[in-house]
């Protein structure tokens, strides 16, 4: 056995599946070798020797998995939610993403993010970057640094872009992507690239081709954004005009699921034929609803998402969301799924707890292979929280505490983090 293999003890709180949420205080989960053997009221013979980290009081939690977050946005998060998507991406967004060709900037600020990230709740993420290499690979460094999980994408544009941040041409855009993932090979331990078009309204057709070209050659996963605001949709159907609907202009490339892992942004304003698209295909759909409230985007029907069978997770997309924080995209996307539900579709039940729970767990997780749960055979991600500062004056369930959690988070203490049975702090 390794240090990876142990036993915690706490009020250990995980996700069956979206309808079931396991609460169990005084329990004990098992890690062999990075892996979870399961949770237990008493210790199984077969473990007794292993070591016990006695967390009692404590909550513990998968680690949490946010799906779509662009670390160059991180410096400006908090400004500028007065704007609607475009005009912010043109004020805010591409003025900032800029700075990042200057490696010392780029430091300062990826300082700050990666630190952000380590310090929270999150142990998988699928990361935006920026089109520039030597700042894309100095933000992988300092991820795997912090020990995450993640998938960082150097970001690809070369159209309808600012001049001082597009691509020279589609040629060099591949050129440089092709590059970058090459260094990238077995140089860090869980922090992989991904191919990342920005959106098709910034990427032409020829270098769409070059990116699927190069995601079959390295057989990499895909993430970018999808019928996030209605300008955008419709610059898309101008842009494509070939194309059914927006998320058929990366199916025409293949770069929309089908055998490709691939994960998109948003689906506020999809049509029904876009959705049982992103069904057939197996596309993932990052939630990300306080950046889809921030940017006057909409409100996703999540509870259709969930009805159809797709798969969803959690996003906080900073900086349209202003935290990196998932609970808080937890109780946001609760309170969104309510105004749908009071003000636009009374069909459209709100999300339970169980599944906001789900989505920022198992189910964001999946993207990342068997991670976000603590059932026999996931990777053994967990966070210890300390929520005894959180006052009240009855004893509450572990499940009741969970609940208080995803709404009061910022009143909790985030002690311990694991990551694949290694201690993260």
């Amino acid at each position: 056995m390794n240090n990876n293999s142990f036993i915690i003890k706490g009020d250990i709180c995980y996700s069956k599946d979206i309808n079931t949420l396991i609460a169990s205080a005084d329990h004990y989960l098992v890690s062999i070798e990075g892996e979870s053997k399961g949770v237990y009221k008493e210790i199984p013979k077969e473990y007794s020797h292993l070591r016990v980290i006695d967390y009692c009081g404590k909550l513990v939690i998968p680690g949490l998995a946010d799906l779509h977050i662009h670390a160059p946005q991180y410096s400006f998060r908090g400004l500028g939610m007065d704007k609607e998507l475009l005009d912010w991406l043109e004020k805010y967004t591409f003025p900032e993403e800029s700075k990042y060709n200057d490696l010392d900037y780029a430091r300062k600020a990826y300082e700050i993010f990666a630190d952000a990230l380590k310090k929270s709740a999150t142990t998988s993420a699928c990361i935006f970057s920026t089109l520039h290499v030597p700042a894309t690979e100095l933000l992988m460094d300092m991820i795997d640094e912090a020990g995450l999980r993640a998938y960082v994408g150097k970001v690809n544009m070369d159209r309808n872009s600012p001049e001082y941040l597009i691509e020279e041409s589609p040629e060099k855009a591949a050129k440089t992507t092709a590059e970058w993932i090459l260094s990238c090979k077995n140089r860090y331990k869980r922090v992989y690239p991904i191919l990342t078009p920005r959106f098709i309204p910034t990427c032409s057709d020829e270098l769409m081709g070059y990116i699927k070209e190069i995601q079959k050659s390295y057989d990499l996963p895909v993430q970018s954004h999808l019928s996030e605001a209605y300008g955008e949709i419709q610059w898309v159907k101008e842009l494509c005009p070939k194309a059914r609907f927006y998320g058929d202009a990366y199916d025409q490339f293949g770069l929309f699921g089908r055998g490709v892992k691939t994960v998109m942004a948003h689906c506020v304003s999809s049509s029904h034929e876009e959705l049982m698209r992103i069904k057939e295909n197996g596309v993932y759909i990052a939630h990300c609803p306080q950046s889809n409230i921030n940017l006057a985007s909409g409100i996703a029907p999540v509870r259709t998402f969930i009805q159809e069978g797709l798969k969803v997770g959690l996003g906080s997309d900073v900086a349209g969301g202003s935290t990196e924080s998932i609970f808080t995209a937890m109780a946001d996307a609760i309170h969104a799924s309510k105004l749908r539900w009071v003000l636009i579709d009374k069909n459209q039940e709100p999300l339970t707890t169980e599944e906001a729970f789900y989505m920022a767990t198992k189910g964001g997780g999946e993207f990342f292979g068997m991670v976000g749960s603590f059932e026999p055979g996931y990777e053994l991600d967990a966070v210890v929280i300390d929520d005894s500062s959180i006052r009240h004056p009855q004893p509450l369930s572990a499940k009741e505490r969970l609940e208080r959690l995803i709404y009061l988070s910022d009143r909790s203490t985030i002690e311990h983090k694991f990551i694949s049975g290694e201690q993260i702090f």
